[in-house]
């Protein structure tokens, strides 16, 4: 394996792929110093002001003279907010949809909605926080001897949140929360839901039920702790409802679907140098291999887009598509300056140890999760998501609340990269996780469904591992679990964006 990588030949500096001494010879320049695995090096004079390039992108600015082979990072440069020249439409590289007799499928249960899901749980969705306790309490009430009866269960899981009330009963947090609710009361992968309110709040189920025409019925019940008078006696009935749905929900079957029928969540947490060079562009091919399908891939994580959005308007289908990405942009910046904040605030001190200097760097890394197709959407928080091909929806860069939001709007699966590690998983939409290095797949076995380490030594491609990730999708979506799943992973990862003023 080569001592770093340069990702582009007007990049002014290489990644080291082991940690390197001092002295070592890269490219003809001996390094000044201790160089850390997928840190950066400076492969020519870099000035104090001039700015730092990877990806044949801006990523910052010399906050110093750098000279080559110096270690380049936060100690020598300083982030620049960015101040593109958006394009659209200007990157269009269409992926051809595959002929009738290379189409697809998998095994998964059709709704009479006309969606499909990939697996079969039943909810319990809580309006308010104060409802918690009663939805974990009638969800654990069902354990692995009484849901053995019904083999085509996956299981009863809680839904439960830490907001509700103390908010505004319209605007952006409001809206979103309902969005949330509706998209986790209707989504195919549940076969029946409960909602639990206590009654008071400002979330109220009845709203959300007139707001979305979503009709009660034998899969689809609600309740509050006040109208049936107490935690205790909530709980016993909630069992009864949920009972009551267990044979109804285990008559759904497995069906040949077509890929088309996919919608995959597209994300990434623990980030590290080569996220954007083997794990992220991998996901980024499986993408496009799904959108040659008819199938959708959602990226999300606004400010962990920032510095690359310009890239990504370049591939929009059309200017109000790309002006809509880049609205959002524009709204993160003043939601960041007006809570005092910057956008550079992302990266994480794991991302920093792992080689990422600033966001920029993160951003450009990040946004090759979408591959190379046509941005076809850009969508809200939690919103229905209803383009296929490659599209983009609002949330923050906190995986919990982003893959939540990715969920509600549609997702079925969810394809998790990571670098320095991660223990994520979700319902009810299960968690593949992609590591991007050996030695971190290695280590966390027991977590990591596929390692993208090997593009790094020359023994797989960034095509092959994509390939390799589209084919385990299509297995997991047919029923197969992933690493997290088989642990359990998702109770605890059900996380609304709260969006402004607790009161």
């Amino acid at each position: 394996m080569q001592k770093a990588i340069r990702l582009d030949p007007d990049d002014n500096v290489v990644t080291a792929t082991r940690a390197l001494e001092a002295g070592t010879d890269v490219d003809g320049i001996a390094t000044c110093s201790l160089i850390p695995s997928g840190h950066k090096i400076a492969t020519r004079a870099i000035a104090k002001g001039e700015q730092v390039r990877k990806y044949a992108q801006f990523i910052g600015l010399a906050s110093q003279d750098i000279v080559p082979g110096e270690h380049v990072h936060t100690h020598n440069v300083d982030f620049s907010a960015t101040d593109a020249d958006y394009e659209y439409g200007t990157d269009m590289r269409p992926v051809p949809p595959v002929a009738d007799a290379d189409r697809d499928s998998f095994m998964g249960y059709r709704r009479v909605t006309g969606r499909v899901g990939t697996r079969n749980y039943i909810a319990v969705v809580t309006s308010v926080n104060c409802s918690a306790t009663a939805a974990r309490r009638i969800a654990d009430a069902f354990g692995r001897e009484e849901l053995a009866a019904y083999p085509n269960v996956d299981g009863v899981v809680a839904f439960v949140h830490g907001t509700g009330c103390g908010m505004a009963g319209d605007g952006e947090g409001f809206e979103a929360l309902q969005r949330v609710m509706w998209g986790y009361a209707r989504h195919p992968n549940h076969a029946g839901v409960l909602m639990v309110g206590l009654g008071c709040e400002m979330n109220q189920i009845d709203w959300l039920l007139e707001a979305y025409g979503l009709k009660q019925g034998p899969l689809f019940q609600t309740m509050n702790i006040q109208s049936v008078a107490g935690l205790r006696r909530t709980v016993e009935l909630g069992i009864e409802k949920v009972r009551a749905m267990l044979p109804l929900a285990n008559e759904a079957r497995r069906e040949p679907c077509p890929a088309s029928d996919l919608m995959v969540a597209l994300q990434c947490g623990g980030s590290d140098a080569w996220s954007g060079i083997t794990a992220n562009p991998a996901l980024g091919y499986a993408c496009d291999l799904l959108a040659a399908q008819g199938g959708t891939g959602v990226l999300a994580e606004t400010p962990e887009i920032y510095g690359a959005e310009h890239l990504l308007t370049r591939r929009a289908v059309d200017r109000a598509t790309g002006e809509k990405l880049v609205g959002l942009i524009r709204w993160w910046q003043d939601y960041t300056a007006r809570n005092k904040g910057s956008m550079d605030n992302n990266p994480s001190p794991g991302n920093k140890k792992g080689g990422l200097t600033t966001i920029l760097e993160k951003s450009l890394g990040a946004a090759a999760k979408g591959g190379t197709s046509p941005l076809t959407g850009v969508y809200k928080y939690a919103e229905p998501v209803t383009a296929r091909g490659f599209t983009f929806m609002d949330s923050p860069g906190y995986d919990p609340a982003s893959v939540t939001g990715q969920i509600a709007g549609g997702c079925n699966l969810v394809v998790f990269t990571t670098g320095r590690g991660s223990a994520f998983g979700s319902k009810p939409a299960p968690t593949i996780k992609v590591a991007t290095n050996t030695e971190m797949f290695t280590r966390m076995t027991e977590d990591m469904d596929i390692n993208a380490g090997d593009i790094l030594t020359g023994d797989s491609t960034v095509e092959a591992k994509g390939r390799e990730i589209y084919e385990m999708i299509l297995r997991v979506a047919s029923g197969e679990a992933s690493k997290s799943e088989a642990q359990g992973l998702g109770d605890y990862e059900f996380v609304p964006w709260q969006i402004g003023a607790v009161m």
